[in-house]
């Protein structure tokens, strides 16, 4: 549904995007994650048509989108930065222009707008005028705007920026129900959301792609990865030593296997070592990995990493 080639976004001598490809297709979420001024909202906004690139080619549901633009952008839902919307307007009027922007009218429009406002759980503010809205809802409501005409393709750049817990639990949810039949994509820097919404994620590091996989395949980068921690009365790190490096934690250790496509040998091993040795188990796991490990180890530069 989308296709990236070899995208470039230049600002005068600074590469903001350099040379980023990848696609999405029907069924997916990807989250597309970076420290700040990453690329991340530039990349996106050539996606959408806002902004042309450089260089490379950018095609939605087989459009191009410089040569094609509104049979592309026919096919989006796009939610920008900011979430901008007119502040005079209300909800309901607002929601009923976009729809009419996008070709609806008649009874077909008040059935769209109704099922963004349930969707988007907007049914307390409808009649209120969006310069009254807290910054929840009017992010909220910039949503059901880019769903008013029930896309193949959704862009949303910081979903759940402003939005208490419970709002962010619940546009989550959303954007994971949507995905089973959309290609979406959006930006965060909320390494949870990872797992909370994504099937597959990106990470762009200085206009550039450092990371592509699974939050699986990803968290499978991390040091942790493969590592078992132990608690066990009686258990020394010399005797651990021989099974892999040792960490000595706050009344326990953790072994790192000394080769990671051995990981899953590591636990039995330790097992095996528990038995022997006759050590009392308090407590045992398998380390599956940390996104923000693996996010901080391949964004900061070598100089500042700790």
């Amino acid at each position: 549904m989308i296709k990236i080639e070899n995208l470039v976004k230049a600002f005068g001598a600074k590469r903001a995007v350099d040379g980023v490809s990848f696609g999405v297709e029907r069924g997916e979420v990807l989250g597309f994650l970076g420290p700040n001024g990453a690329g991340k909202s530039t990349t996106m906004r050539m996606i959408t048509g806002f902004m042309p690139p450089t260089e490379g080619r950018v095609t939605v549901g087989g459009h191009d989108v410089a040569e094609s633009p509104l049979q592309a952008k026919r096919l989006i839902g796009y939610l920008p930065e900011n979430a901008a919307a007119y502040p005079d307007m209300t909800v309901q009027g607002f929601l009923r222009f976009a729809a009419e922007l996008r070709g609806l009218h008649g009874e077909a429009r008040k059935r769209a707008v109704g099922r963004v406002v349930e969707l988007c759980f907007l049914q307390s503010v409808v009649h209120q005028s969006i310069d009254t809205l807290s910054k929840g809802y009017r992010h909220r409501t910039c949503l059901a705007q880019a769903l008013i005409h029930d896309p193949d393709v959704l862009i949303m750049d910081e979903p759940t920026d402003g939005l208490d817990p419970n709002q962010k639990h619940e546009v989550r949810n959303l954007i994971r129900d949507l995905g089973r039949n959309k290609a979406i994509v959006f930006s965060t820097h909320i390494l949870e959301e990872v797992d909370a919404a994504c099937t597959r994620a990106i990470i762009i590091d200085r206009g550039r792609i450092v990371a592509n996989g699974t939050p699986e395949e990803l968290r499978a980068m991390s040091d942790l990865h493969g590592a078992v921690t132990l608690a066990a009365e009686g258990a020394s790190a010399e005797k651990l030593a021989a099974l892999g490096r040792v960490q000595q934690l706050n009344g326990a250790f953790r072994i790192y296997p000394n080769d990671k496509s051995k990981s899953p040998e590591l636990a039995q091993a330790v097992i095996d070592l528990v038995r022997r040795e006759g050590w009392k188990v308090e407590g045992m796991y398998n380390e599956v990995g940390q996104l923000d490990e693996v996010f901080r180890r391949i964004t900061l530069p070598d100089t500042v990493k700790r």
